[in-house]
This record gives C-alpha cells, structure tokens and sequence, in this order.
C-alpha cells in the first residue's frame, strides 16, 4: 500500500461511454473508489483533465494561450463536481487551482495541500500547472513530484501500455513492467514525454490502468498487480 498517491482521471472517462459532460454513475464509479482509498488509510490527491468539456488543441484556428486557459478552467468543473460527490459521502475534501479563482477554490499552496493531508481531507488539484503548452499529464507529475506522492495513478481508457495500438493492432504487446527510459525511446505515446521525465528524476513510479475496470483504483494504490508499471 502506497502512503500517498497523486491519481490523474482524464476528463473524458468523467464524461462516461460518451465521454462528454459529467456521467453521475462514472463519478460515483471514482468517487466510491477514492474514497475506499481514503479509508484505508492512502493520503489522496486527484489531478482531472478537462476533455469532456474542452481541451486546447481544439481550438485549431484560436491563439494557443486562451484555448489552453480555457482547458484549464474545464477542469474545475470536473474538480467541483468531485468535490461535491465526495463531500455528500461525508468525506472532507479541498479543491485547489493554479489559476487563482478564490470565489469558487483555493489557490494552489503546497503547504496549505500537506497540511490538508494531515487533516485527513482529499485534496484535488484543478488547471493543471496553470501554464499554457502543458498537458495535465504533465500537471499531474508536477504536483506528484511537489507533495511527495509514492505513486502517480494514471487512469486510462485502455488498460497497460503497449508497444503499438491495440484497438488497431491485435497483435500489439502490452508490457507489465517497463523503464521510463523505454516509454520515451520506444515513443510510446502513453503520456507526455515531460511527465515521464519529471517522474523518473524525482524517482515517482507510475502505474497506468485502466478506469473501467472493478476497482482498478484501489487495486493500483493498493501496490496490486494492475495495468503496467513504469520506473
């Protein structure tokens, strides 16, 4: 069992089989699970993506900066969403930004995250790094790297990582362990090249796992045999 984790949901597996909007059964689906998580003991920080309502590179004909910023601000819905579920479980739970929106959340302080922690609330981690040209796989490291997290938690829609794509390719191989220094020379895509290498030189394993499968979040925290092991 991991004594704290930083787990990174997409924002397309919040939107359910659609992936779009915020599905209440998916949140429950994650919410149930932090929560479990929570219980047993795991200090729990959660990074969301914003892809269920917007991402960046979809404004092809827009300035990088502002489509970015407005990713940014996607994933606080999907943040305050989580927080509302996991608070009516009777849980405490802080959501902080790195955009400062101090109406709707707290700004991202890491002393503030650590002693929220030690108060035994679920901290969640809204706008990525606050930056434009940086991923939330890329946020997600950063804030793993800063409150010390034993383990990123990579939610996926597909279940390991694999050599090629498997819905293409049936053939594909998937790994069960693999080096950091292999995801980035194979190419494999799985995540931003940045966040790989942010992990591997502060020493933060990464386990990748599908989300739709049954308690593949406890599993994952719980140092189970799940998904592929990166480090």
């Amino acid at each position: 069992m991991y004594k704290r984790v930083l787990l990174k949901i997409s924002g397309e597996a919040l939107g359910g089989e659609n992936g779009v909007g915020i599905d209440p059964v998916m949140v429950e689906h994650v919410v149930s699970q932090i929560i479990e998580i929570h219980n047993r003991g795991v200090e729990v920080a959660v990074v969301m993506g914003g892809g269920n309502f917007w991402r960046g590179r979809q404004g092809t004909n827009m300035d990088r900066v502002t489509a970015d910023h407005m990713g940014m601000l996607a994933t606080i819905m999907n943040g305050l969403a989580l927080q509302d579920a996991i608070e009516k479980k009777g849980v405490p739970s802080r959501l902080q930004t790195a955009l400062s929106i101090p109406s709707v959340a707290e700004p991202f302080i890491l002393r503030k995250a650590l002693r929220h922690f030690e108060m035994g609330r679920i901290v969640l981690l809204a706008c990525g790094t606050g930056n434009p040209y940086f991923s939330t796989d890329t946020g997600a490291a950063l804030r793993a790297a800063e409150i010390g997290a034993n383990a990123l938690l990579m939610a996926k829609n597909v279940d390991a990582v694999y050599d090629s794509d498997p819905k293409k390719n049936p053939n594909a191989k998937k790994f069960e362990k693999i080096s950091y220094l292999d995801v980035i020379n194979l190419r494999l895509n799985h995540m931003d090249t940045t966040a790989i290498t942010t992990c591997m030189e502060n020493n933060i394993p990464i386990i990748t796992f599908a989300l739709g499968e049954k308690d593949s979040i406890i599993k994952a925290a719980m140092g189970d045999k799940i998904g592929t092991y990166i480090g």
